[in-house]
């Protein structure tokens, strides 16, 4: 867990990046602002990641895509194996308009493969990734990686039928859960979240994208809650 907070400042919590480790794979779940730095942190760099899904373009979630892909052109190591960027409908445009900005992060010596998926299934080296759009922005998709087990991602979302297959018999479940009880549109609180677990039944529940109102959060999580801290790590 690199960042379980949101866009409001939080010295405890970074803003929304979940890095997924297989036995071949290395993959970032959303890419907020500072993660290059939370990366080198954790013992990892950007020339180890072999792809990076954003689950909406908000800039909580995809602030430092721009850093990253800088560093892989001029970091101390230059990158040259493949790398693949997963997003939602929007995500070629949202590419191309860094690009204009900032045209120091087209690739310089490596592949760069831009993948749009909304409802679909992606083979990459060994693993399914599998996408669902979720109830908060046009392009916003919630992501599902299975190889001998099963992960999911919810992104920020409402309820939905989607986000239910989503999280569905998955040994881990990776949500947002902005608040401990206030509703916001978009979002997810305790009680919420408690309707898709009911329904979905992970065996595991990591909340993250924690709103600074869960510091002084005074109740008790019962299983199969954990509440996400930055640099935790989970095996499953």
């Amino acid at each position: 867990m690199l960042g379980t907070g949101t866009s409001m400042p939080s010295l405890r919590r970074g803003s929304s990046s979940c890095l997924l480790t297989t036995k071949r794979q290395k993959i970032l779940i959303d890419i907020g602002p500072a993660v290059v730095r939370r990366l080198l942190e954790c013992g990892h760099s950007v020339t180890d990641i072999d792809a990076v899904a954003v689950t909406h373009f908000h800039v909580d979630h995809t602030a430092d895509l721009s850093t990253f892909l800088f560093a892989c052109n001029y970091g101390k190591e230059v990158r040259t194996k493949p790398l693949t960027i997963i997003g939602g409908p929007g995500v070629r445009r949202f590419y191309s308009g860094l690009n204009k900005i900032y045209r120091w992060v087209a690739p310089k010596s490596y592949n760069l493969s831009i993948v749009t998926m909304k409802r679909d299934v992606l083979q990459l080296d060994g693993l399914a990734i599998e996408t669902f759009p979720v109830n908060h922005n046009r392009e916003s998709i919630g992501i599902r990686v299975q190889e001998r087990r099963a992960v999911a991602f919810t992104g920020d979302t409402a309820h939905s039928k989607s986000l239910v297959k989503l999280a569905a018999g998955v040994d881990l479940l990776v949500a947002e859960c902005s608040f401990p009880f206030r509703a916001m549109k978009g979002h997810l609180n305790l009680e919420a979240l408690d309707r898709i677990v009911r329904e979905a039944r992970p065996k595991r529940v990591i909340l993250t994208h924690l709103d600074p109102e869960w510091d002084d959060f005074k109740g008790v999580l019962h299983a199969p809650y954990l509440l996400g801290e930055d640099g935790m790590t989970v095996s499953f």
